[in-house]
């Protein structure tokens, strides 16, 4: 989904309204319904019972938004509480009309207009499941001010003990740069209002947004620009359902499709059981793991929807070249071949790898330790006859590129262009917001996704996934993107659910069964 600036969207909607008959009222009841509805569902995805949800609302349309979001949520039988940073007679226009309505709706307001109340507030105990940030919008230009700096300390405060939902961007955050010159809002969840805002995408604000959700405008077509500011894009699920497609009910396993998994080796016996449950469990109608044969017994015992093949292995469980026929005689046309989880760096990996490259039947996924062997030299994976698609995380993108780890991540839009230009490959650089990059396409920012997830396996998961889908005939670049989207966003349910510090792949694996029923008609 495109991004915009703050001016852009405040173009769209002015149009909206000249143009396409909608009221500014109109927009900020759909906004704030949309707000409500995100609660709505952290709620149930956090399992959370009876939970009570503070609002906390500004003067501006934010605090309008904050309101509309307080009332539905007090028609759901929500236990609701709305504080305005400021007083209720400095509050006008649409969001005056709203408070009014809330009022009526018998939700308790409790105004706090100075620093002094809201250093009081932070010193009382915590007593909101949520938190939801009404206090700035996109408008905010420099560090908050009186009791809006108030209130952002007040959620900073209390954000150890409590989910935050931030209404557009958070609070104290630059909507066009992602910058904050003075306290923001730490957000769990940023609800943002149309569109994606340029600044929520920047790597700077990560630790501030949080994970991204659009609420619909239901804009028209017509009003979305074709060209912005923006050097990137926002995966949503919005766009991203709409390229699965119904199976016929005279279908059959091999109409979706063969991938054949190749890693393992010495202590990494976890690897590729880890991708292969991810592929099973994500729609591939086959899936052969190829392993050392030390490995085989434990694949085969741990994944029972896959076939297993041992290979010709060193003494301390690593493939050997020799590996190179076992991996050949289950070469087909159109088979798809993930290479490199927990494969070490043994030195047979790099002549196994670059015959992979070469002689791979169909598309091909590379990741871990096929991507590291190949460090200083991208440029072997053009000599692949089907597109490539590389998963590496910073590390192993300063590997191919001759770089260090800590440059990557200063510039990790430039590092993977041009990753993605010396290698003629789809690169899927992991980490706080993923990136999809393929030459001469925007740039695909994933902003879903949690620390929790920073363990290993996770992107043994992705890799599987990643295979599964591209067996079921999706497009490369289309591949990759539903790929890091839904291994993502099942990392945020099982983060609300669980938590993070509990949060295991195998358990993302079984949460991508939620994310499938949820999206995926049929």
């Amino acid at each position: 989904m495109i991004a915009v600036s703050s001016s852009e969207m405040r173009e769209i909607e002015r149009r909206a309204i000249e143009e396409f008959g909608s009221t500014s009222a109109e927009l900020m009841k759909t906004a704030g319904l949309g707000v409500a509805d995100c609660v709505r569902r952290l709620v149930l995805d956090s399992q959370l019972r009876d939970p009570f949800v503070l609002l906390i609302a500004g003067r501006g349309n934010n605090g309008g938004d904050a309101f509309v979001a307080a009332r539905q949520l007090k028609k759901m039988g929500t236990d609701v509480e709305v504080w305005i940073a400021g007083s209720a007679a400095e509050i006008t226009g649409d969001a005056a009309l709203y408070l009014s309505k809330l009022k009526t709706a018998k939700v308790r307001v409790t105004e706090l207009p100075t620093m002094d109340d809201w250093q009081l507030a932070i010193r009382l105990p915590n007593f909101a499941e949520i938190i939801v940030d009404g206090v700035l919008g996109t408008g905010i230009r420099g560090p908050a001010r009186g009791p809006a700096a108030g209130a952002i300390q007040y959620i900073r405060s209390q954000a150890p003990l409590s989910l935050v939902v931030s209404i557009d961007v958070p609070s104290g955050l630059n909507a066009d740069t992602g910058e904050a010159e003075g306290d923001v809002v730490e957000a769990d969840l940023t609800a943002t209002i149309g569109l994606p805002k340029t600044g929520l995408l920047a790597a700077s604000a990560a630790d501030a947004v949080g994970s991204v959700e659009v609420v619909d405008l239901n804009l028209s077509g017509e009003l979305i620009p074709r060209a912005t500011t923006a050097d990137r894009e926002m995966l949503t699920i919005l766009e991203l359902r709409m390229r699965f497609t119904p199976r016929a009910r005279n279908s059959h396993k091999g109409d979706y499709g063969h991938v054949i998994l190749i890693g393992g080796g010495g202590p990494y016996t976890g690897a590729i059981p880890l991708a292969a449950r991810a592929a099973t469990q994500s729609g591939a109608g086959l899936v052969t793991a190829i392993v050392p044969q030390s490995h085989r017994s434990i694949v085969a015992t741990t994944v029972l929807e896959a076939m297993v093949a041992g290979a010709p292995e060193s003494a301390d469980g690593a493939f050997i070249e020799d590996a190179l026929a076992t991996i050949r005689s289950f070469y087909a046309p159109g088979r798809i071949v993930a290479v490199g989880p927990g494969m070490t760096r043994s030195p047979a990996i790099r002549v196994l790898v670059e015959a992979i490259i070469r002689e791979a039947p169909g598309p091909l996924v590379v990741d871990a330790d096929a991507l590291t062997v190949m460090a200083g030299s991208p440029e072997i994976f053009r000599h692949a006859r089907h597109p490539v698609i590389l998963t590496p995380h910073p590390g192993e993108a300063a590997a191919l590129l001759g770089t260090t780890a800590q440059a990557v991540q200063a510039d990790r839009i430039g590092a993977a262009k041009e990753l993605a230009e010396r290698s003629g490959a789809i690169v899927v650089l992991k980490g706080a917001g993923t990136l999809v990059v393929q030459k001469d396409k925007p740039v695909q920012v994933c902003a879903s996704g949690n620390p929790g997830m920073a363990r290993g396996g996770m992107g043994d998961v992705l890799t599987g996934l990643t295979s599964s889908l591209l067996a079921q005939k999706f497009e490369p670049f289309d591949a990759a993107c539903v790929a890091v989207y839904y291994h993502s966003v099942a990392g945020d349910l099982l983060a609300w659910s669980r938590g993070q510090l509990s949060m295991t792949p195998s358990k993302l694996i079984e949460k991508l069964s939620t994310m499938f029923h949820d999206t995926v008609i049929r």
